[in-house]
């Protein structure tokens, strides 16, 4: 059961400013970063499987380009995860954690 006080209050809260701001600073920062994760990603799938002669290549011993490009994948991510922890302490955490405060006061809590 939902209380029209508290709807309100959630209505109020997705149209403010700083929820948009915030939104937006998300976005700003989670689209183009996905694009060029996906885009690597789908590049090293299309080049183990359409360019064998390159990935096959070998680099040091019996390691070849498919295997340092299949660990970069893996560095990627970290690298990733590191980089939108930096935005998200330094951009959207003090931001959502005072919409947060506005939203609580507001449900009486």
């Amino acid at each position: 059961m939902s209380d029209p006080q508290h709807d309100g209050i959630w209505e109020e809260t997705q149209n403010s400013p700083e929820f948009k701001e915030l939104k937006r600073r998300f976005r700003s920062f989670a689209f183009p970063l996905t694009i060029a994760f996906l885009a690597w990603y789908f590049l090293y799938v299309i080049l183990t499987a359409f360019a064998r002669d390159f990935v096959n290549q070998p680099v040091l011993g019996n390691i070849n380009v498919a295997f340092v490009l299949g660990l970069l994948q893996f560095v990627s991510t970290f690298v990733i995860a590191w980089l939108y922890e930096r935005h998200s302490s330094s951009k959207l955490d003090a931001p959502s954690e005072a919409l947060r405060d506005k939203v609580e006061k507001g449900l009486g809590k």
